[in-house]
């Protein structure tokens, strides 16, 4: 199953409101990109790359692009007043010091125990884990975004992960295109649910097991 742009956009605008002021935050490739577009009115953080830039900006408008700046991923962004740069090697040491707050990668696959499965389907080519593997293991707080089912219709949120480790138990939340469930230590919570899907359709698309609070206790999210 596709995703749409709003489907994208809707799960980005969920994650930004994870971010709190003054965060140091790093964005993965993919729909990740996308929170520096949905900054909430008065946060002011921090994007963090893995190439060297420390306080990277929202996406370029078209045609504006600056080809010699560019995120960890390849892709054109821009600066925040007061940005700098830094070499690759001092860059990883920042996420390896665990100085990243918070850390938004795309999925292909969680647990029900937080473990990550995000950088390679067997069979096809991948440029490599790349950084997600430590920020994934040492950013205090991972945020997975993805669609909640893969193009064949089966859940993306297992009992185990079918698919390579990128770490395992580090994911903190999950975010869907139906849910947003939370990773605790006594499994799984639901905590909000995106319209128009009900509680049902969410539970029949997760592979792995729920833990459902009373229902006056869910968000039902427009």
């Amino acid at each position: 199953m596709g995703m749409g742009e709003a489907s994208r956009d809707r799960i980005a605008e969920r994650a930004a409101r994870e971010l709190k002021d003054g965060m140091v935050v790093n964005l993965g490739i993919g729909i990740p990109t996308r929170v520096a577009d949905f900054i909430p009115s008065g946060v002011r953080v921090v994007f963090h790359a893995e190439n060297g830039i420390l306080g990277a900006g929202p996406s370029p408008v078209p045609g504006e692009e600056d080809p010699f700046l560019c995120n960890a991923g390849g892709f054109p962004v821009t600066l925040a007043e007061g940005a700098s740069y830094c070499d690759s090697a001092i860059a990883f040491a920042m996420i390896r010091r665990g100085c990243i707050d918070m850390t938004v990668l795309g999925a292909l696959e969680v647990s029900q125990r937080g473990d990550l499965a995000n950088w390679i389907v067997p069979g096809k080519r991948a440029a490599g884990i790349g950084g997600a593997m430590e920020l994934a293991q040492k950013a205090k707080k991972v945020v997975a975004v993805m669609n909640h089912v893969n193009r064949d219709g089966e859940p993306k949120i297992r009992k185990r992960c079918a698919l390579p480790l990128t770490a395992r138990e580090c994911v903190d939340l999950i975010i869907t295109d139906m849910a947003v469930i939370a990773v605790t230590p006594e499994g799984l919570e639901l905590r909000e649910i995106m319209s128009p899907y009900t509680l049902e359709e969410v539970v029949s698309r997760t592979d792995a097991e729920l833990r459902i609070p009373e229902p006056e206790r869910i968000v039902y999210l427009p």
